[in-house]
């Protein structure tokens, strides 16, 4: 049984547009439960990818992360100073554009790539999820390594 990324891939794709704020994109993942989700142009053409990944180490930059504790919430012993620099942070991401944090090298795949080849490029290049793209670089679907797992199951 030749099992291709046609036959694997998540359709329709979640995508989002690289003008968008961190905000929406964090409101995206949410609603649909989600970590990572294509960035594509005007023309649907791939342009990028943004994980929750890029969004950690963006708050980690701007002091967001680093100032909460593991429950989620500001500690008591925070310096108020610093409680003001994660306000500006948090607001930064209400400003922050997808384009700024997102990954522009992407690897993806045709439609007619065997599935192997793919869990061996996600394996190799250390990604969870991989694009499905047509020769012209117009999103057709996305593979993650859920989709890998659930299609091996069906394999008999």
């Amino acid at each position: 049984m030749n099992v291709t990324a046609k036959d694997a891939m998540t359709t329709p794709t979640i995508s989002v547009k690289p003008d968008q704020t961190l905000k929406e994109v964090i409101r995206v993942f949410a609603k649909n439960n989600i970590s990572g989700a294509p960035v594509i142009d005007d023309e649907e053409k791939l342009v990028g990818i943004i994980t929750e990944r890029d969004i950690v180490n963006f708050s980690g930059k701007t002091h967001i992360v680093s100032l909460l504790d593991t429950s989620g919430w500001i500690s008591p012993h925070t310096d108020v100073s610093k409680i003001a620099s994660s306000r500006e942070g948090f607001e930064m991401i209400a400003k922050v554009k997808v384009k700024s944090e997102m990954t522009r090298k992407v690897y993806s795949v045709k439609e007619e790539t065997p599935l192997p080849a793919v869990a061996r490029l996600m394996k190799k290049k250390k990604v969870d999820r991989i694009p499905v793209v047509d020769d012209q670089g117009h999103l057709l679907g996305i593979i993650t390594r859920s989709d890998i797992v659930n299609k091996l199951a069906e394999i008999k």
